[in-house]
């Protein structure tokens, strides 16, 4: 019995060359993880308020404050940060330990503090 081979044979200097990388699957404009992430986007209601700022979020402090007891009690709810909401900031962080704001302003580590004690 005689079978037939057939044998293949390259030489060197015809060897196939490597296949060229493919790109990552999924959608070609996605960004490389070599690439910087875009910023975040700034998030409603955070930043430093401070005696003499006015607006929505000095509304809300306000109406945080009066849901602590006897820190902002009968306080007004007009949106200016005035002396009696600096005070009642500054009670508010004596009063349950809050550090890392300067006294009587409203900063990350009081917004947190005062969002863990009111609804």
């Amino acid at each position: 019995m005689s079978g037939l081979f057939l044998v293949s044979s390259l030489s060197a200097d015809r060897a196939p060359s490597p296949a060229a990388p493919s790109p990552p699957s999924g959608r070609a404009d996605l960004p490389l993880p070599s690439d910087p992430a875009p910023p975040l986007p700034e998030i409603p209601g955070t930043g430093v308020l401070r005696e003499g700022d006015s607006g929505h979020g000095v509304y809300e402090l306000q109406v945080r404050l009066l849901q602590v007891p006897n820190i902002y009690d009968s306080g007004a709810v007009d949106g200016v940060y005035d002396a009696d909401v600096r005070a009642a900031v500054a009670r508010f962080q004596e009063w349950y330990g809050v550090r890392g704001d300067e006294t009587g302003t409203y900063g990350d580590d009081t917004r947190r503090a005062l969002m863990l004690h009111t609804r």
